[in-house]
């Protein structure tokens, strides 16, 4: 069992440049069990490509990343998964025209002992992993493209959990949704916590990151302006940090904190 003082996820002082342009430079940020960290900036800020670090689609020019307290070389995308690590990207690449338990097991199907695909078993995991997540889903016999998006969004994250995934990133999971269905995957990202799951939120949505969020880290010019717990903070204290760096007095400064003369 994760020890709860430990973070699950530690990125110290990363760096990366991409043609002589400091895209993230020395940003810290860190998660522990059954929490939610917002990250959030401008377009351009570093938040994307930070969280890209962390997940193997980019690898870092310098810096540390510490999973469960032990030094981690993260090369790929292979690797992140290898210690827990699963990305919900906004699109949520799930496959349109098959069900629920085929968008889990897309591309790690299970099979009979006879080498046909084992439909009983990766129905009857799936009924599994849902009911833990969202006991309300029922629709397992419908291709994914007839769900509504909060639907989507639970075989999305169902797929990362079902393979032991500790810690999940969440790129804009409430984007282009209505109310009920924002509400529905906040509703999931409740029930992720309480397993002990920690998740890290990129979002333009000042609501989503106070409504979800239990921590927020800003970055403006690729650095971190600082950081705070939500309830230390309110939104325009939020938004004076992504505009002008400004840190309040509920907020840690980072190394990208406007500097008062």
């Amino acid at each position: 069992m994760t020890d709860q003082n430990t973070p699950l996820v530690e990125m110290k002082n990363i760096s990366i440049s991409f043609g002589g342009i400091h895209a993230v430079e020395n940003a810290s940020v860190d998660l522990y069990p059954g929490e939610v960290v917002a990250l959030v900036g401008h377009n351009g800020a570093g938040k994307s490509t930070l969280i890209k670090i962390l997940s193997g689609a980019y690898r870092r020019d310098a810096g540390d990343i510490l999973i469960n307290g032990e030094d981690t070389d993260i090369r790929n995308p292979r690797d992140a998964k290898k210690h827990g690590i699963e990305t919900i990207y906004q699109t949520l690449a799930v496959a349109d025209n098959v069900d629920a338990a085929a968008n889990l097991y897309l591309g790690r199907e299970l099979q009979t002992a006879w080498g046909t695909l084992d439909d009983v078993a990766m129905e009857a995991n799936a009924r599994k992993v849902m009911g833990r997540l969202n006991p309300n889903f029922k629709r397992f016999k419908e291709p994914v493209k007839a769900l509504s998006g909060g639907q989507r969004q639970s075989v999305a994250i169902a797929r990362a959990i079902l393979f032991d995934a500790r810690i999940l990133i969440m790129d804009e999971p409430t984007a282009a949704l209505g109310p009920q269905e924002t509400a529905q995957v906040g509703d999931l990202i409740k029930q992720l916590k309480r397993e002990g799951i920690g998740i890290f939120l990129i979002s333009h949505d000042i609501h989503d990151v106070f409504d979800l969020a239990d921590r927020v880290f800003v970055m403006k010019n690729g650095q971190v302006v600082g950081h705070a717990r939500t309830g230390d903070v309110t939104k325009d204290e939020v938004l004076g940090m992504i505009i002008l760096g400004k840190v309040p007095p509920g907020a840690t400064p980072g190394p990208g904190a406007m500097k008062v003369a």
